[in-house]
């Protein structure tokens, strides 16, 4: 009896669990039997009665609430981790998910004008300017495109930029590495004199030299009171830490000048070109549109954001130790952070926001990322709303991806290029590569570029176990109107320039009419200009005081 008793326990453990309505039922007859049989008695009625509440209470508690979802059939729906039933399709949607509706109605212009002061090659100073760029790959790139600028201004010859080396990253991958260096000076020859190394008679000045760093959000004004006398007395002069180190807002040739470097004069090497355009080939022969998303979830980019993605002690401890590289991020206050939209979206909650705005379960993803933190358990839920998910590596063979796959630089180089190409682009932070590409984008046609809202995004995403999925849906598509990258969402002058390059685009006249009849001529497309600021040796500048104080 005793051996049998253990194997209906082992059983009940291990094995299917015992039917509890069953239990339940038969509890409920065996008191009605008893009341029957001692009918006569007050206190068996009493208890045999109690004993049946108890038993129906039980029961009652066995089994889950009946919980009324919206009338979905369940084959059409994906239960992802916040238990929200996703409809396969994503529900309907208000826009047209491809394109911008006045995407053909402006174009990149940024030629410079009659009034820009060309470079005179026979009039060229012995000023050479040297440049230390900060951070990863998109972080110089802002680095790159404003060592030009800095240099028109202070009529100097500029000497190719230097990479980071020491970074996060580690990456020792120079300029001519990743990027054209011919085409590079070439294009840019008739707006700044570019060479790839100090000349021969001048490297003796590159002993004892020092290096300077220029506040961030320097202005031209600033650049010829702090570096010009260094430069006319030194000579050469290298500025370090080279990252946003030009103010945003400058002249309308001097913005024309940022954008010339920026989308026609930094390009990528050929070999990194060339292996950039087999992914977006590959994707396109698996659908004839495709949504890229730039995720930001590496354990850097986690440490620096301060916020808490629910790992426990185990998270804290990890990313901790990597605040310690930033002094204030320690203290910071994850729920406050997160509330005021500047915690990266997870991997599922940017799964969930592109469903909600109508991308159904059969798109292909292609993830640009590094190394994503937590791994395939982090992106699980993302793969349940979109199982066509795609990453360099899953495209190629790691033949093909060996000669980049040991460099962080080239790496990002070959998502920047996928990114770039895709039908829409989404991103889950607004960090450098975010805010390039959404420029380059406007520049290039206003295509399909999301910014999620996270702010507001953030009090639904807390409350969706709470509403149902047209509920859900409904809110995002309100939340995320304006940053869907159409033309009208940004005014001239808002935000970085390298987002919103106002400047270098031009509305067709053809679409003038066709606005004004769609009621979006609201645009502020004309920017004032201040007075342009020529190189320093033509303006009578050279011994301005005004000094910008913007750190």
């Amino acid at each position: 009896m005793a051996s049998l008793n253990m194997k209906m326990k082992k059983r009940d453990n291990y094995g299917a669990e015992p039917d509890k309505k069953k239990l339940a039922m038969a509890g409920i007859r065996h008191q009605l039997l008893l009341l029957l049989r001692r009918r006569h008695r007050l206190f068996p009625l009493v208890s045999a009665f109690s004993g049946c509440l108890l038993l129906l209470l039980l029961f009652s508690f066995s089994f889950p609430p009946v919980i009324h979802h919206s009338p979905l059939g369940r084959k059409n729906q994906v239960a992802v981790e916040s238990k929200l039933l996703v409809p396969e399709n994503g529900g309907r949607s208000d826009r047209h998910l491809w394109s911008s509706k006045l995407s053909n109605s402006y174009y990149g212009c940024s030629n410079a004008s009659g009034t820009f002061q060309v470079l005179d090659k026979t009039s060229q100073t012995d000023r050479y300017l040297l440049i230390a760029t900060s951070g990863g790959l998109n972080q110089q790139r802002t680095g790159i495109i404003d060592a030009v600028v800095a240099a028109y201004i202070l009529n100097a010859t500029l000497v190719i930029p230097k990479l980071d080396q020491n970074s996060y990253w580690k990456d020792i991958s120079n300029f001519e590495e990743i990027f054209d260096v011919d085409w590079f000076i070439s294009n840019l020859s008739k707006d700044v004199k570019i060479i790839k190394e100090l000349p021969k008679g001048e490297e003796s000045r590159l002993i004892g030299l020092q290096s300077i760093r220029v506040p961030r959000k320097c202005t031209p004004s600033c650049y010829l009171q702090r570096v010009l006398p260094l430069l006319k007395k030194k000579h050469v002069v290298q500025l370090s830490k080279f990252d946003y180190r030009l103010a945003n807002h400058l002249d309308t040739e001097l913005q024309k000048l940022r954008c010339r470097v920026n989308y026609h004069a930094v390009r990528y090497t050929e070999t990194i070109n060339k292996m950039g355009q087999i992914l977006v080939d590959r994707m396109r022969t698996k659908a004839k549109h495709f949504v890229a998303l730039h995720l930001r979830f590496e354990p850097d980019m986690l440490a620096f954001s301060g916020c808490y993605y629910g790992g426990g002690q185990k998270e804290r401890l990890e990313l901790g130790v990597m605040r310690r590289r930033w002094k204030t991020l320690h203290a910071a206050n994850p729920d406050k952070v997160r509330e005021h939209g500047r915690c990266p979206l997870t991997p599922e909650e940017i799964g969930l926001m592109l469903r909600g705005l109508g991308f159904g379960r059969e798109v292909h993803l292609y993830v640009a990322s590094g190394e994503v933190y937590g791994g395939d358990a982090t992106l699980a839920p993302l793969r349940a709303l979109f199982p066509n998910l795609h990453t360099k590596e899953t495209l190629t063979s790691k033949k093909e991806l060996a000669p980049f796959a040991r460099f962080s630089s080239r790496m990002a180089a070959l998502d920047f290029i996928v990114c770039d190409e895709s039908d829409a682009f989404v991103t889950n932070n607004n960090g450098n590569m975010a805010r390039i590409l959404a420029g380059r984008r406007r520049y290039m046609g206003h295509k399909v570029t999301i910014r999620p809202n996270a702010k507001k995004l953030h009090k639904i995403f807390t409350n969706r176990h709470n509403m149902t999925w047209d509920e859900f849906s409904t809110k995002v598509r309100k939340y995320q109107t304006g940053f869907m990258g159409e033309p009208d969402e940004m005014k001239a002058g808002e935000g970085e320039f390298h987002e919103n390059p106002t400047s270098c685009i031009c509305r067709k006249k053809k679409a003038n009419e066709e606005l004004k009849e769609d009621e979006h001529d609201s645009w502020p497309w004309e920017y004032s200009d201040i007075g342009n600021v020529p190189m320093a040796t033509r303006s009578g500048l050279d011994h301005q005081s005004e000094v910008d104080h913007e750190n």
